[in-house]
């Protein structure tokens, strides 16, 4: 199974779009799936539904920062591979879609009570962050 249908599959069971991105990964990199899932779900809905930045972009962030970031503070060769590489995702994703931020992307303000009830009734979560979720895990793996 490939890394954007497993990221689908979380997606589809009702986990967040940061943990179905993030958790779709981390597992190389020696984490549990358990331990995965519970890192990346503040970051869902933009940041515990307030609509910035897309939590299946900041779910790739983490897997980038799992590969490639620095462990040494003088290590400036890995910070700046992992920006680069985050840098990279985000202009690709961003040329896909129009935006970075969940509000951009869904065209309404999670942050508010009545956005995120927006959202629901449209159904917003299953017909477009689905694919939000599979596009994320599709990029991050051309570029890993």
């Amino acid at each position: 199974m490939s890394k954007a249908d497993r990221a689908a599959e979380l997606y589809a069971e009702g986990f967040s779009c940061s943990q179905a991105v993030f958790t779709a990964f981390s597992g190389d990199f020696g984490l549990a799936p358990e331990t995965s899932l519970k890192l990346a779900q503040p970051f869902g809905g933009g940041m515990a539904h307030l609509g910035e930045a897309c939590g299946a972009v900041t779910g790739a962030f983490m897997v980038i920062g799992l590969k490639y970031g620095r462990t040494r503070a003088e290590d400036l060769e890995a910070r700046d591979k992992t920006y680069a590489l985050q840098h990279r995702f985000a202009e690709r994703f961003k040329s896909l879609h129009g935006s970075l931020h969940c509000s951009g992307l869904l065209g309404l303000d999670l942050g508010t009570d009545e956005g995120l009830a927006r959202a629901r009734e449209k159904n917003l979560f299953k017909t477009l962050c689905a694919g939000y979720v599979r596009s994320a895990a599709e990029i991050l793996d051309e570029i890993l």
